[in-house]
């Protein structure tokens, strides 16, 4: 199974070992775009795609995200980042260019919900998730055939409240082995301390119910079939310290009547959970999120 997976990969890194993303956020001001195109187009980069967004057009901050292809990337890249960097002090950016040959590294945390690690071990199989799932860690046994069946290793890791600070020293020290880029908590439910949060800042993505800020914790499910609500969703969102409000990056909705139990919540839940979380992540490896203040700009 890895090396199927394996094989997608390294057709990605071979077809596009030339493209590189530009990210951008800055006030406003006349000239940012021509100023970036000139500078790509004198390392003979050419322009793929450019989408771009201002908060206000008087007073307000520039976002972009630049999909471009250059010839000989790789041995251009640390001359484009050094030359890059006047450009960026003339607008006061804030800035980073990805390269899509080095394929993003993620970690998945789980604790016995499995829905959602389903989902994205199916996208990531099918190629549809472009990135390199290295690990899955879980506070549980239940997902450990699941995670091995795709040959990726699974660790785990009893967690509760009395032992966080141990159990996060784990953790941490695998996500620096394996040189994680990017965290998904796929119904992973323990919280996390800030100084877990603070090592990786805009790298942690969460889901739960769009219940919220109705029917905070245990049994929201039951507790919205008891009030009769005719929706139901499910919100993907970068992990900050304030618990579940982080910068959203994506939500949907299904609807729901009196016909619908509990179980029926639950069961049409999962299915928004899934697909919500696995588009927040293909966007964060996709490189089209911006966080601004306590949103992300997706472009």
């Amino acid at each position: 199974m890895k090396s199927y997976i394996q094989d997608h990969i390294d057709t990605f890194q071979e077809s596009n070992e030339n493209k590189g993303r530009l990210l951008v956020k800055c006030p406003d001001q006349p000239g940012i775009v021509s100023a970036i195109s000139l500078f790509l187009g004198e390392h003979d980069a050419n322009i793929i795609e450019s989408n771009q967004y201002t908060t206000d057009p008087e007073n307000g901050i520039f976002f972009l995200r630049m999909e471009f292809e250059c010839p000989n990337l790789q041995e251009k890249r640390k001359k484009l980042e050094k030359q890059f960097l006047e450009v960026a002090y003339k607008f006061s950016m804030e800035w980073e260019i990805n390269f899509l040959y080095d394929v993003k590294k993620t970690a998945i945390f789980v604790s016995k919900e499995l829905h959602c690690l389903r989902e994205l071990l199916l996208e990531w199989q099918s190629g549809d998730l472009m990135t390199d799932v290295v690990l899955v860690i879980s506070n549980h046994e239940e997902c450990r055939e699941i995670v091995e069946s795709f040959n990726i290793p699974f660790y785990y890791i009893p967690a509760n409240k009395d032992i966080r600070k141990e159990v996060e020293a784990k953790q941490l020290q695998l996500l620096k082995d394996y040189e994680i880029d990017l965290i998904v908590l796929a119904r992973y439910m323990q919280i996390l301390t800030p100084e877990f949060v603070r090592a990786h800042q805009a790298q942690i993505i969460n889901i739960h119910h769009s219940f919220l800020p109705a029917f905070v914790g245990a049994n929201p499910h039951k507790r919205a079939f008891e009030r009769g609500v005719k929706l139901i969703g499910a919100t993907a969102h970068y992990v900050t310290n304030d618990l579940d409000e982080g910068p959203i990056i994506e939500q949907d909705i299904i609807r729901v009547d009196h016909r619908d139990t509990v179980e029926d919540l639950k069961k049409k839940g999962r299915s928004v959970e899934r697909s919500v979380l696995a588009r927040g992540v293909k966007w964060a490896i996709e490189d089209r999120l911006i966080v601004h203040e306590n949103k992300t700009i997706v472009l």
